[in-house]
Formats: C-alpha cells, sequence, structure tokens
C-alpha cells in the first residue's frame, strides 16, 4: 500500500471517528486529502473501495440517516465504543515495534497531515470530538531526547554526530554515524549504524546520548547496505550474556527491569525484596542500578558496589 494511499485511509478513519453525527459523502470528499481532484466517477469508485477496504480490515463503518424526516439524506461514522480495542497484552517486541510507531504519530510531519481532516471538519460546521483519536494514537514512546532528531536522520538518510558517553567511562566521546536504524532491544533504544569514525558496524544507546544530535551534510549522504537486519545487527553487536550474578535489595513495586530479569526473588524485609540479578559487565548493572537512586541497593559483589557508589558521588558533586 502506497504511503498516500494508506495517509487517505488514516483520515477517512479520523473524519469519521471523530465526527459526532453521520458524515455525509459530499462532506468526506471536501476535507479528505485525496478525494479533491477526482470526477465524480472516479471519486464514487474510489471511496467504495476505501470503505471496502477499512471494513475488510475489521473499522466498523456505520451507515446512516443525518436527518431522521430525510431517510434519503444518509451519511457514515465509526461508533468509538464499537471501534476500541480492550486492553491489549504485548510481547517485547510487538511493544517495540508499536513505540517506533507511537514516535512516529508523534513526529510534527505526520500529525499536520493525519489532522487535516479535523480541522475541515471544524470549518464546516460539525461538532468534534478530538479525544476519539485516543482511539487510533498508539502510546508506548521512548523519553530519550534523541530519538526524534535520530529517527529523522534515518528517514533522510542523513549523517548524524553526537556525544556518547560509553559503559564506565566519565567522559563522553564524539561520534559520527550513518544511522541506518533504530531497534528496541530488552527495554532500551538503540541506533544502528555505520561509525564513520571507527569504519565498522555500531549500536549506541540512546539514553547513552547526553547532548544535542547534530546533522552533518545533507540528507541522502549514504545508503543502507542490501540484505541489513537490524535486529541480527543488534543480537551480534549486543553485550555478551550474563556470567554473573549480583544480590540487589529492591524496594516493593520498585526496579521494574531488575525484577524483570532476576533469577530469584526473595521477601528481604517489610517494604523490600533481595532480587538475584545476572550481569555480564559489572559497569552497566551499576550505571542501572544507581539509577534507581533509594529504592535500590547492592549486596554484592564488591566490583558492582563500588561502581554504584562511584556513580552516586560523581552525581552527589
Amino acid at each position: 500500500m502506497s504511503a498516500r494511499k494508506s495517509e487517505r485511509l488514516l483520515n477517512v478513519v479520523i473524519c469519521l471517528l471523530v465526527a459526532r453525527t453521520y458524515v455525509t459523502k459530499e462532506r468526506i470528499r471536501e476535507v479528505v486529502e485525496g478525494y479533491a481532484g477526482q470526477t465524480d466517477d472516479a471519486f464514487e469508485k474510489m471511496f467504495e473501495r476505501d470503505k471496502d477496504e477499512l471494513r475488510d480490515l475489521g473499522i466498523p463503518i456505520e451507515m446512516g440517516t443525518i436527518d431522521k424526516f430525510f431517510s434519503d439524506d444518509v451519511g457514515y461514522r465509526i461508533r468509538r465504543d464499537v471501534f476500541e480495542l480492550p486492553e491489549v497484552q504485548l510481547e517485547p517486541d510487538e511493544a517495540a515495534v508499536l513505540g517506533v510507531a507511537a514516535r512516529v504519530w508523534q513526529h510534527a510531519g505526520l500529525s499536520e497531515a493525519t489532522t487535516s481532516a479535523v480541522l475541515k471538519l471544524k470549518a464546516a460546521g460539525i461538532q468534534t470530538d478530538q479525544s476519539a483519536l485516543s482511539a487510533i494514537e498508539p502510546h508506548v514512546g521512548a523519553s530519550e531526547p534523541a530519538f526524534d532528531p535520530l529517527w529523522a536522520a534515518v528517514v533522510a538518510r542523513q549523517v548524524v554526530r553526537f556525544q556518547h558517553l560509553r559503559s564506565g567511562a566519565s567522559e563522553p566521546t564524539t561520534r559520527t554515524l550513518e544511522p541506518w536504524g533504530i531497534v528496541s532491544w530488552h527495554g532500551r533504544w538503540y541506533v544502528v549504524g555505520r561509525d564513520r569514525d571507527r569504519q565498522a558496524t555500531r549500536m549506541f544507546r540512546l539514553s547513552r546520548i547526553p547532548g544535542a544530535v547534530k546533522t552533518v551534510g545533507e540528507p541522502g549522504a549514504f545508503t543502507v547496505p542490501e540484505g541489513t537486519d537490524l535486529r541480527s545487527l543488534v543480537t551480534e553487536l549486543a553485550p555478551p550474556r550474563p556470567t554473573s550474578e549480583a544480590k540487589v535489595r529492591a524496594r516493593t513495586g520498585s526496579c521494574v527491569s531488575l525484577r524483570r530479569r532476576a533469577n530469584a526473588i526473595e521477601p528481604y524485609e517489610d517494604g523490600w525484596d533481595l532480587l538475584h540479578v545476572p550481569y555480564a559487565d559489572s559497569s552497566v548493572l551499576a550505571e542501572e542500578i544507581a539509577s534507581y537512586g533509594p529504592d535500590a541497593v547492592v549486596e554484592g559483589p564488591g566490583d558492582v558496589l563500588d561502581g554504584v557508589l562511584w556513580r552516586l558521588r560523581t552525581v552527589a558533586g
């Protein structure tokens, strides 16, 4: 499906979902990008195909009369209570895909395009309920400031330069990257591409990019090697498997990521649990534990404890 058609179908959904009443075919033709400029016959065929495709996708488009006194005055709508899905449980990789979709949705360019139907409906005097947009808006996101500029660079195929704080390092280094894509791996976001400084494929965790991401040169400056599999690259470039285990006290209800990976969780004392957390790199684990502040306390081993204490002292100044 082309990007133009996808946008048109999405605008049809938005138009029929936010309107508080049935929307006539003529009004849909006016407000949805892609229908304007079509002949009457071409529009009729296009609209009928679009309706059929949306219904095939499970979107419940209803047809009804706009005025109960004029049964021939018909229109269309999508009832929010029928359209909305129940709570969905996602696997980690599915959540990652939805996370990217959420960030793309929030991007200003796409947001402007997909809400044009709403603005035109309001301009035409049709009452709208914009809260209904939440029924189709993905809500899983990434909080790292580097995500948006890196995503834009991936789309534009534009080289970027940023500061990166390597695990265990006290000072960041400057990296110049051809970003091939952004991937979620074990609950964290990474950008993968060709590191021009090292002349090699590298991955960088977005949370380790403390400053601004700057573009270098013009868009279209590189191409992603044919057959590139980002997920496989991340697997190859990811840290080694855990070989050690740390014991960490965690407040009840906190340290979710540590709990998820723990080999065992034991009751410790009132309000605390003892987590047995596997790890491969003590400095990486120390950084994560330090990020939980007073909610996590290392019982051992000593290299992890020392790493946490060093980071806390550094933050305290």
